[in-house]
């Protein structure tokens, strides 16, 4: 059976020069970087040329980049080591509700820890309202979070704004952005956008799993969260996962080049598909959002669950949503928070492209849907 593989915001297939880049580091310089001899300071070249690249990606400074175990970490790093290194004056904390869970979940433990949450809404597009953000901002305030990119629907969030509001009320203020979904597949530019830390995972953009780093700012006040042998500066301790590392350069270097037209073409598999569904199939709903990459619709008449099951009988793999919630009965808080009804959060699939995909697996995906719906609507109503 022909495999159709449309889940690529949860992972991504890794690059065929990743993988020889990391079977490189494994089999042959597989030395620890913190080593005095050669096999140490080959190991230590590929550190720097794998942080000359993200850096680059970025328009930041190599010593701004810190790896950790994903964007999970990176998440978790940025938002305690910030609110660690500045409880004993500001413990006010500001996040858009539709927060992915390493985010949610970590400000629900600052919460627990004496933290003040504010959650902001969002409009029926997924979008922070700047009005109530600035609203939220008081002279308590550690730390903004906002991702630049939803990963369910796909939103695109307006995060030069929000830096520029953030700073403008009071520069001592922090400004986190999960750009985990956004890494890749736009231009990405903290320095522009007032951005005092931002998490990058690998996985995302071809790369393997197991890396990511977060960018932080130079000046940027946070404690360690992992103690040890004192590298990456004593952030982030523990030897370096080289071959991951060497993987995540490698894949962002890949996939920023002709960057455009490899964007250019995510966005027309997704639009493509979009108009396509909603113009061939009756009682469809599309609130996707502007990202390239994510298309989110919904499917009334029909469980989400019971539609990717029947399309993955069929060899094609999409999501009921984030893949990091997906296994827990929990309603998705995007969905409600751009105001779903009922019936269409239960029926909502998140079908995510690359470039690996085609054209032709995209009509062929919906030629699938075409067949399984009416079928699959008739057994809901009886």
């Amino acid at each position: 059976m022909k495999e159709i593989y449309l889940d690529n915001a949860a992972t991504t297939r890794v690059f065929p020069e990743v993988r020889e880049i990391m079977d490189e580091l494994m089999e042959i310089e597989y030395g620890n970087p913190s080593s005095m001899h050669h096999k140490g300071f080959k190991a230590e070249q590929y550190l720097n040329e794998a942080k000359s690249i993200l850096a680059r990606s970025l328009g930041v400074e190599q010593k701004e980049i810190f790896f950790t175990s994903g964007g999970t970490e990176a998440n978790n790093l940025a938002l305690t080591g910030a609110a660690l290194a500045g409880r004993r004056t500001r413990r006010h904390i500001i996040a858009s509700c539709i927060e992915h869970a390493s985010v949610y979940n970590t400000l629900a433990f600052l919460e627990d820890e004496g933290f003040e949450v504010t959650w902001l809404p969002v409009d029926s597009r997924g979008i922070v309202d700047l009005h109530v953000l600035k609203e939220a901002l008081r002279p308590d305030t550690l730390l903004v979070s906002v991702m630049a990119v939803n990963n369910e629907i796909g939103a695109v969030e307006p995060v030069e704004d929000i830096g520029r509001i953030v700073k403008a009320f009071d520069p001592g203020i922090l400004f986190h952005t999960d750009c985990i979904q956004a890494y890749g597949k736009m231009v990405l530019r903290p320095g522009r956008w007032k951005a005092d830390m931002l998490s990058v995972s690998g996985h995302k953009i071809h790369g393997p799993k197991g890396i990511g780093f977060l960018y932080i700012k130079t000046g940027t006040k946070i404690k360690p969260l992992i103690w040890g042998g004192n590298q990456q500066k004593g952030i982030r301790s523990g030897t370096e996962n080289m071959p991951g590392i060497a993987g995540l350069g490698r894949a962002a270097d890949l996939i920023y080049t002709d960057h455009e037209d490899k964007i250019r073409k995510i966005g027309e598999l997704k639009a493509h598909f979009i108009q396509r569904v909603t113009n061939e199939i009756p009682e469809t709903f599309d609130h996707s959002g502007e990202a390239p990459h994510i298309s989110s619709i919904s499917f009334p008449g029909v469980r989400s669950e019971v539609l990717l099951h029947a399309l993955e009988d069929r060899g094609i793999y999409v999501s009921a949503g984030s893949a990091c919630s997906s296994n827990k009965p929990e309603v998705s808080g995007t969905l409600k928070g751009i105001g779903l009804k009922k019936d269409h959060y239960e029926s909502t699939l998140r079908f995510s492209f690359s470039v690996c995909n085609t054209m032709e697996e995209v009509d062929e995906t919906v030629e699938a849907l075409k067949d399984l719906l009416p079928m699959l609507r008739r057994f809901k109503r009886r």
